[in-house]
């Protein structure tokens, strides 16, 4: 009788180890979460939001409680290629990239049913809806003030999500390759037109001196005839072959007051 009873504590003994065990093993991973700084679990309790919670050790109530992570780092989504029509009817093929991070975990999880996708496909329609109604010129000079403009569309579509947008770059800007060919003729010509420019307003700065130099020998004579002395020279030293009989130019002041 005392072995019976013996084995039956024994047993028991036993039976409590491996209920302990299987707790162990199965249990406790589901009621023990540990989230790292950047993170936040949102609870459901029975299927009712209880909010979020995070960073550090979290406690849960197996079988009742579920648990969504969120991350809430900054993240990146390529847009694709887009075709559009610009303002001034010039087709381009564009694409882009979002910056983007949840602040609202809560409702990241319980207002839209995938934020990523979500978040590209406004992109994409925001893309489109923006650079049509942009001029060429303003699409290839001012990519500043569009990305500006298209974070600020973007980020107040998101925001009931819980969805806040950092910025939004236009990537590239393609062309068809006779567009490409135009403007290459038109910085062309407005290169060739530049340098007419500058050449006219040189010939117009060189005359100017003239005038002025024919009034300073109108005034002072004998600057004439030094300016007459210095060309003799200059023409002796480049032909060696040849010799100049220099006359004084007072011999032709006669002649220059009729």
């Amino acid at each position: 009788m005392e072995q019976l009873i013996g084995l039956i504590i024994k047993g028991g003994f036993y039976s409590v180890i491996a209920i302990t065990v299987i707790l162990v093993i199965f249990v406790l991973p589901q009621a023990i979460r540990i989230l790292r700084e950047y993170e936040r679990g949102v609870i459901f309790r029975l299927g009712k939001l209880q909010g979020a919670k995070g960073p550090g050790l979290i406690f849960l109530i197996p079988v009742v409680d579920k648990m969504v992570k969120m991350d809430l780092r900054v993240v990146t989504i390529d847009v694709p290629k887009q075709e559009i029509m610009t303002r001034d009817n010039v087709p381009a093929t564009v694409d882009a990239v979002i910056y983007f991070r949840v602040v609202d975990p809560n409702a990241a999880v319980v207002k839209v049913e995938n934020f990523w996708k979500a978040t590209s496909l406004i992109g994409q329609t925001t893309l489109r809806s923006v650079l049509g109604q942009s001029a060429l010129d303003e699409l290839l000079s001012q990519r500043d003030v569009i990305n500006q403009k298209l974070q600020e569309i973007i980020d107040k579509q998101t925001e009931p999500w819980g969805i806040k947008v950092t910025a939004v770059e236009v990537k590239e800007v393609s062309l068809p390759d006779s567009m490409k060919r135009a403007m290459a003729k038109q910085a062309e010509a407005e290169r060739e037109r530049r340098a007419k420019v500058v050449n006219a307003e040189g010939e117009f700065q060189a005359a100017e001196k003239m005038v002025q130099a024919a009034g300073l020998i109108a005034k002072e004579p004998i600057a004439l005839q030094l300016r007459y002395l210095q060309t003799m020279r200059e023409m002796a030293s480049e032909h060696n072959t040849t010799t100049f009989l220099p006359l004084p130019i007072d011999l032709f002041s006669a002649f220059l007051k009729k």
